[in-house]
């Protein structure tokens, strides 16, 4: 198992028993246990649970790995006073069914885009974190049609691109397993981040949305994947959150529910390197001989 599995296992041990770890509660239920809010609906076979919240444009978010709806609940609680918020928990995750193989990013993609027909909300805004980064990715290659916006936090496109630390640490030896075993939950859930993703850089191309590359400056996803990712983007955005790791969710929502907000409410403007500094630079010389008239 990777390093990057080992932290999300780690995530998803604190986040089992999160109800009664969290404290007194600002409303009467939790985020992932709402029966107002939440229903099932099948797809590929399976029972898949989601919770819907608050009104206005729809927006998907998606958890990371290991993780369910409740891991989110600093971004439901703010998107929800503006927008409609989905939420579901992943195939082998939270209190949605297991897949009877193993699991993979293209199956858990396609499941998010069924829920989004079963929903009849038309083209969303997706923001997706860590794996739910790499499903957001996905959604905006395989379907197209129903991504208006992606933010996507430390996502990554194979298993190497960890920071380099993480990937120095040697791997666990893979214990031998009885060919007639049938893999659990978490084994299934672990073996998903270590043997996945693979999307080609060049695959991201595909995407049209505007799309925000989100990541931390102490992320568990290499600096250089990330601005991988950004550069092979047609329609990106960069931001890189400083003195932060890939729990700037959680550790602090605000600044980055905020810069995601900006993002979604405002139009998107495909800048130029060159042709914006330039108009920057007039504006400055205009502003400054303005300034010097006016002191006269």
């Amino acid at each position: 198992m990777n390093a990057l599995g080992v932290a999300l296992l780690a995530l998803a041990t604190i986040l089992a028993p999160a109800a009664a770890r969290a404290g007194p509660a600002p409303h009467p239920f939790v985020y992932g246990e709402n029966p107002a809010a939440g229903a099932y609906f099948e797809h590929d076979g399976l029972k898949l649970y989601y919770e819907v919240y608050g009104q206005g444009p729809p927006l998907l978010l998606i958890h990371g790995n290991g993780a369910n709806i409740w891991s989110m609940k600093n971004q439901i609680a703010y998107f929800s006073q503006r927008y409609r918020v989905i939420a579901m928990d992943s195939r082998d995750h939270g209190k949605s069914a297991d897949a009877p193989g193993p699991l993979t990013f293209e199956q858990m993609t396609d499941d998010l885009s069924a829920l989004l027909d079963h929903l009849h909300t038309g083209p969303v805004l997706v923001l997706g974190w860590s794996d739910g980064g790499i499903e957001a990715l996905l959604l905006g290659i395989r379907h197209p049609d129903q991504v208006t916006k992606i933010a996507a936090m430390a996502a990554n496109l194979d298993p190497q691109g960890l920071a380099p630390e993480l990937l120095a640490r040697p791997a666990a030896p893979k214990p031998k397993v009885d060919p007639a075993h049938i893999p659990t939950r978490s084994e299934r859930v672990k073996a998903l981040d270590d043997d996945e993703p693979h999307i080609k850089p060049d695959a991201l191309m595909a995407i049209q949305a505007p799309t925000l590359v989100l990541a931390s400056d102490h992320d568990v996803i290499a600096d250089e994947h990330t601005l991988e990712i950004y550069h092979h983007l047609p329609n990106s955005q960069l931001a890189i959150f400083p003195d932060a790791t890939h729990m700037i969710p959680v550790d602090d929502p605000e600044r980055f529910n905020t810069t995601v907000d900006r993002f979604f409410k405002a139009p998107f403007v495909k800048r130029q390197r060159l042709g914006d500094l330039v108009k920057s630079m007039q504006r400055l010389g205009k502003e400054h001989a303005a300034d010097e008239a006016a002191a006269k």
